[in-house]
C-alpha cells in the first residue's frame, strides 16, 4: 500500500477555518455567488439555474444501479427551499451538495497493448488515455476571481489539444459535480451548454449517485468505459476535481488506438502559478465591500456569515464573521444583496468580524 497521507496540503487553511470556512460547502458557495454576481443574476435565478444544471443528473443516477439515490427531480423541486430542501450554505440546498456519508468502491485495469494480447483480453474492450492535464490553484483566498477555476479550465481545455480533438468532438462528458460550479466552469471554458444533449455525466453526479472526495471520478471511468466500447471511436471526456476546487485533472479516453504518450502538465502550472494574486490582509481593519459571501445553515436556520472582502484603501483582500451580538447584520445577509454592499471590519482575537455599520 502507497500511502500519500490526506492530501490536504493547499486546500484548507487555519485562517479559513477560522472564519468558519469549514468543509467543502461554505468554500464551494463563495464561488457559486461570486459567479451569480458576475452573471448579474438574483438569488431566485441563479438557484433555479443550478436546479436546471443538476436535474438532468438526477436521470442518470436513476439508472445506474449503483446510485445511493434513484430519486428523479425537476429544476424546481432541486431549486425549491423545503424542510426536505433545507438550506447548507447559501445558495445550496440538501439536494445540491455531494453525499459524503457513503461507502463506494471501484476498480479499474491499466495495462499495456503487450500485456492485454498477452492475457487474451479482447481488443473491443480496449479503451486508451488519449490526453490528460493535472493542475493546482492557489489556496481560496489567493485567487483572483473566485467565480472562475483557471486550472481546472486550462486542464480540460489542455486534455482536448494533447489529444487532438476540440469540445464538439466528444461523445460522453463526466464533469465533477460535488456542487455546481465546478461543472458549470467547465462549460463556460469549453462552450458547453449546462443543457447539452450529450449530457454532462455518465455517472449521475455526487449528490445522486452519491461521493465525495477524487474516488468518484474513478467510477466516472467505470461508467464511461461501457460507452466508448458499445461505439468504438468515439471520445469521452472525464473531469476529476478535489479539495475546494484546488485541484483537477482531465481526461480524453477513446476506444481509437494510439501509442501513450506523456502529457507534461508542468509548463502549464508555470502558468497558473503565474497568474495575478491579491494581497491578503489576515488582521482586517476598516471601510471595505463585500466581494462574495455565503451563510453557513444549521438545522435550526441560519448560523453564521461569511465574507470575502476588500478593504477599501488598500484593496487587501480578507475574511470576516459577523459580530456574534448583531443579529441585524446576519438577517440583512438574508434579505438584501450583499455582494458590492460597504461594511466595517475590524479585527478581533477570534478573527475579523464585520457589521453594516460602523
Amino acid at each position: 500500500v502507497e500511502d500519500r497521507g490526506p492530501g490536504v496540503e493547499g486546500i484548507s487553511t487555519p485562517y479559513m477555518i477560522q472564519h468558519k470556512i469549514i468543509g467543502a460547502p461554505p468554500a464551494y458557495a463563495l464561488f457559486d455567488n461570486a459567479r451569480r454576481a458576475r452573471l448579474g443574476m438574483s438569488r431566485d435565478e441563479y438557484r433555479l439555474e443550478m436546479g436546471k444544471l443538476f436535474a438532468p443528473f438526477t436521470k442518470v443516477a436513476a439508472t445506474n444501479p449503483h446510485s445511493i439515490s434513484k430519486e428523479i427531480y425537476s429544476a424546481e423541486e432541486l431549486a425549491e427551499i423545503t424542510p426536505a430542501n433545507r438550506m447548507i450554505s447559501d445558495p445550496y440546498p440538501r439536494r445540491m451538495v455531494a453525499r459524503d456519508q457513503v461507502n463506494q468502491g471501484a476498480a479499474l485495469l491499466l495495462t499495456s497493448v503487450a500485456n492485454a494480447q498477452e492475457l487474451g483480453i479482447d481488443e473491443s474492450k480496449w479503451v486508451y488515455l488519449h490526453g490528460y492535464a493535472d493542475l493546482t490553484e492557489r489556496t481560496v483566498i489567493e485567487r483572483e476571481d473566485l467565480s472562475k477555476s483557471p486550472a481546472s479550465s486550462l486542464s480540460a481545455e489542455k486534455a482536448l489539444e494533447f489529444a487532438g480533438i476540440d469540445a464538439a468532438d466528444l461523445s460522453y462528458i463526466d464533469l465533477y459535480s460535488c456542487f455546481p460550479i465546478p461543472v458549470f466552469n467547465i462549460c463556460d471554458t469549453l462552450g458547453i451548454a449546462s443543457d447539452d444533449p450529450r449530457g454532462l455525466t455518465t455517472t449521475g453526479g455526487l449528490p445522486f449517485f452519491g461521493g465525495a472526495g477524487n474516488n468518484y471520478s474513478m467510477h466516472a471511468i467505470c461508467s464511461m468505459v461501457p460507452k466508448l466500447r458499445a461505439k468504438p471511436g468515439s471520445f469521452g471526456l472525464i473531469g476529476a476535481n478535489g479539495g475546494m476546487m484546488s485541484k483537477y485533472s482531465s481526461g480524453v479516453y477513446s476506444t481509437r488506438p494510439t501509442e501513450f504518450s506523456i502529457c507534461d502538465s508542468t509548463p502549464l502550472q508555470l502558468q497558473i502559478n503565474a497568474l495575478p494574486a491579491p494581497e491578503v490582509a489576515i488582521e482586517a481593519n476598516g471601510e471595505a465591500t463585500i466581494e462574495t459571501f455565503t451563510i453557513n445553515y444549521g438545522k435550526d436556520g441560519p448560523a453564521s456569515a461569511v465574507v470575502v472582502g476588500r478593504l477599501k484603501e488598500s484593496n487587501q483582500r480578507f475574511l470576516a464573521n459577523q459580530h456574534s451580538d448583531q443579529p441585524e447584520t446576519l438577517q440583512t445577509m438574508i434579505e438584501d444583496e450583499p455582494i458590492g454592499k460597504t461594511i466595517y471590519v475590524s479585527s478581533t482575537d477570534k478573527g475579523n468580524r464585520f457589521s453594516f455599520k460602523p
